[in-house]
């Protein structure tokens, strides 16, 4: 039997990963209390931004991430034109916006990109404009970590 060889690992590349700050950082605003029970406070958006996006190690990526699912959050839907509306008004550089940050935010499941494809009778071209909107998914991804961790602590204490 023949032993595949591949590149030694070098850990999690950063496209998978979130920034977890230590819990009792000053990064972030508390979330529990000293019993373990979470608090009632709400984190604002730049601030689980920071989960995608440091602000300590990715300040520009954030800002960008920070302003353009501000927007989002106002509009729910953006069009192709008004995202290039957003890109060219706010002078970010396409390449980061379309490569680096629309492409995470969507990977960790913070937006949905929808994509329409329209024939015209005319041309019988087609093209395919983008539709992007928030997602729940990142959060019930967390969610669901979170869950499933508490119920195994849960667990472990009962059987005490």
């Amino acid at each position: 039997m023949e032993e595949k060889k591949s590149i030694a690992s070098r850990g999690v590349p950063s496209s998978h990963a979130l920034y977890l700050p230590p819990y009792n950082s000053e990064e972030l605003r508390s979330f529990q209390d000293k019993d373990g029970n979470l608090t009632r406070n709400m984190w604002k958006l730049d601030e689980v931004a920071n989960f995608v996006f440091s602000k300590k190690y990715q300040v520009k990526y954030h800002e960008i991430a920070c302003a353009f699912l501000k927007l989002l959050n106002e509009k729910i839907n953006l069009s192709g034109s008004e995202i290039s509306s957003f890109v060219s008004e706010n002078n970010i550089s396409k390449a980061t916006f379309y490569n680096r940050v629309l492409p995470r935010l969507r990977r960790v499941g913070m937006i949905k990109v929808e994509r329409d494809t329209i024939i015209p009778v005319e041309s019988k071209r087609k093209f395919r404009p983008m539709k992007i909107s928030l997602s729940k998914t990142f959060g019930n991804y967390l969610i669901k970590i979170g869950d499933s961790w508490l119920a195994n602590v849960d667990d472990a204490r009962s059987k005490k």
